[in-house]
């Protein structure tokens, strides 16, 4: 195939399909409007549609509790706060995600100790986990990454066996399940974030679920100033902020969970179809689906790229791609322990002791991630099956034309 058919050199793209996010219709528009001209824009006390939104996030989750908040940050650090972290403790994590996964255990004034990656999932290594354990170690937070379920009932196991709060980090896991079980509810917390670009939104937004009463309640007191139940307005019981949502983010997630199951069996079948397809293209290696989970929700369609097989480099690759119509990046640049942030220890006053040293870190099958991965967005995964064909077939374009 001649390189000049490529859509960045001019040639007809092989996706034709806008895939737009966020998903609304009238609905949200409506709900939005009703808020707007009822007056009552804020919930100082949690109540009304910030209320409803939770019983039916928290329903939906299978938990009998949930605490809505500004982002997903503040969601995961309330959760550590609530979990009993105090200053000193250590908290495991993995080192293939967002920042926040390792800087609200900061922020919580205890110390993130990372953990490697599977090769196969880019999920947390349970074994590793196992020999990451201290007597200072008091959490574990997996990262359901890209919507793909962690092994949960070893880390359940292992978490359970030595006393530790397992807090799921599930910001991209919204609908996804484990053996039957919502994302989320399965350890002692489950995180979310409604950031723009996650599989429900609402521009900005954090919630936990969780099952324990008395974690609730704490975290209910932390997002909201510290106050609590029983209470007088300007009682403050905890070290807590405002972290309140808005009464128009409330409606516009009810709307958004209206859609979420059936967008995610979508992503789900989609991203089933979209491994085999590209499954047979050398130089390219979809993520495995084997660990317990019942329903994907693919907030990222994840693929590790060979360029010595391909014969270009990876960002050669997802810029081509990009240009084919697929909406994709190539991820982190590197594994979390080789930010500033921990290299330098920019901690500022909080309560990492000097003996903790991130330079000497070194997890394996997180830097190959960082070095070969390429992830294509979870907008692109609620298209057709056609689209998925589409999408493959831009990937075996690419190859022909570099090839040619």
């Amino acid at each position: 195939m001649s390189k000049e058919l490529l859509a960045r050199n001019g040639g007809p793209k092989s996706v034709e399909r806008n895939f737009e996010w966020p998903v609304f219709d009238e609905q949200e528009i409506k709900a939005v409007e009703e808020v707007m001209r009822s007056g009552k824009w804020g919930s100082p006390n949690c109540q009304d549609k910030v209320g409803e939104f939770e019983q039916a996030f928290a329903r939906y989750c299978g938990t009998k509790y949930a605490v809505s908040c500004v982002n997903g940050s503040v969601s995961l650090r309330i959760a550590l706060i609530a979990s009993g972290i105090k200053p000193g403790d250590e908290v495991i994590v993995p080192p293939y995600t967002f920042i926040a996964t390792a800087s609200t255990v900061i922020e919580a004034n205890a110390v993130p100790v990372f953990v490697d990656i599977c090769p196969d999932t880019f999920n947390m290594d349970p074994e590793k986990v196992e020999a990451a354990i201290t007597p200072r170690t008091k959490a574990i937070v997996p990262v359901h990454f890209g919507g793909l379920a962690c092994d949960m009932d070893r880390l359940k196991e292992i978490a359970d066996r030595h006393g530790l709060a397992l807090i799921e980090d599930a910001a991209h896991g919204h609908g996804a399940a484990y053996k039957g079980k919502k994302l989320g509810s399965i350890g002692k917390a489950g995180s979310f974030s409604f950031q723009s670009s996650k599989n429900m939104t609402s521009g900005e937004g954090g919630v936990v679920v969780t099952n324990d009463e008395e974690m609730y309640k704490m975290m209910a007191s932390l997002r909201n100033v510290g106050r609590m139940e029983g209470g007088q307005w300007y009682d403050h019981f905890n070290a807590g902020c405002n972290y309140r949502i808005t009464q128009m983010q409330a409606v516009i997630l009810t709307e958004q969970l209206k859609r979420l199951e059936e967008q995610t069996i979508i992503r789900h079948e989609n991203g089933r179809y979209l491994a085999q397809l590209l499954s047979g293209i050398e130089g390219i290696q979809p993520l495995k689906s084997d660990v317990g989970e019942t329903l994907n929700c693919y907030h990222l369609f994840i693929l590790r790229f060979d360029a010595a097989a391909f014969g270009i480099d990876r960002k050669e690759f997802v810029e081509l791609l990009a240009a084919e119509g697929v909406p994709c990046l190539m991820g982190y640049p590197h594994p979390l322990y080789k930010q500033p942030l921990f290299r330098e220890k920019r901690f500022m006053c909080y309560a990492i002791p000097e003996s903790v040293d991130y330079t000497n870190v070194s997890c394996p099958e997180a830097e190959k991630a960082c070095n070969t991965s390429v992830w294509i967005l979870q907008n692109a995964l609620l298209g057709s099956r056609k689209d998925m064909e589409d999408i493959a077939a831009a990937v075996r374009k690419i190859q022909a034309a570099v090839k040619a």
